[in-house]
């Protein structure tokens, strides 16, 4: 078993998941140390739970490092959060009013109403997750060092804010209509995260990348 458990490796997926929310410097120490005590496990008690104990200590040290970077940089994470989502708001109106434009440019509502309210309401919400990644990135580009934090942290404000808006919505107005914002508010919130996780995995292929000589 310890010959075969030498060739295995833990899953790509979470070694990429740790990757992501662990500083550049301390990348490899960390990585190095969940592997080693990996290759213990798969040789002492089997792949399988080397594999599953991989899984939950990736979760851990996700949430760890992201604590440690809220609490390493509290203000900046703050001021990052409050301007992405004010961007967020400020550039919400943008979809709905090119989709609108392009719509009744060519007329659509007077040959396809359908077609017409279909279009303006899906693609607002296509548009407003496009706009969500990118805030996202740019959220974490402005904390530099700390993308995936800041990121997270927005994606998370952001989940939040709609869910709570929806909800409260739903329990004044009694419209059902609102529930079925909330898979969106999800997806937004998932989309921000997104933008965090390009902006970091683009850093770090300049950062691994070798220099021409």
């Amino acid at each position: 078993m310890t010959s075969q458990a030498g060739f295995v490796q833990p899953s790509r997926f979470a070694v990429w998941l740790v990757s992501l929310f662990t500083p550049a410097e301390e990348t490899e120490s960390i990585l190095g140390d969940l592997l080693e005590e990996f290759s213990h496990l798969a040789s002492k008690s089997g792949i399988a739970f080397a594999r599953s104990w991989y899984s939950r200590q990736t979760v851990k040290t996700i949430a760890h490092l992201t604590g440690a970077g809220l609490r390493a940089a509290p203000w900046l994470i703050a001021a990052v959060v409050a301007g992405g989502f004010l961007l967020n708001w400020f550039l919400s109106g943008l979809p709905v009013q090119a989709i609108g434009a392009v719509l009744d440019r060519y007329r659509v509502y007077e040959h396809h109403p359908d077609a017409y309210i279909f279009w303006l309401k899906n693609g607002m919400l296509i548009g407003l997750v496009v706009i969500a990644t990118l805030v996202g990135g740019i959220a974490a580009t402005a904390a530099k060092g700390r993308e995936m934090t800041a990121a997270v942290a927005l994606g998370v404000f952001r989940g939040a804010f709609g869910a709570a808006g929806s909800l409260m919505n739903f329990a004044s107005t009694g419209d059902d209509g609102f529930l079925w914002t909330l898979p969106w508010v999800f997806a937004f919130s998932v989309a921000t995260i997104g933008g965090g996780v390009i902006v970091r995995t683009l850093r770090s292929t300049a950062t691994t990348r070798p220099s021409a000589t």
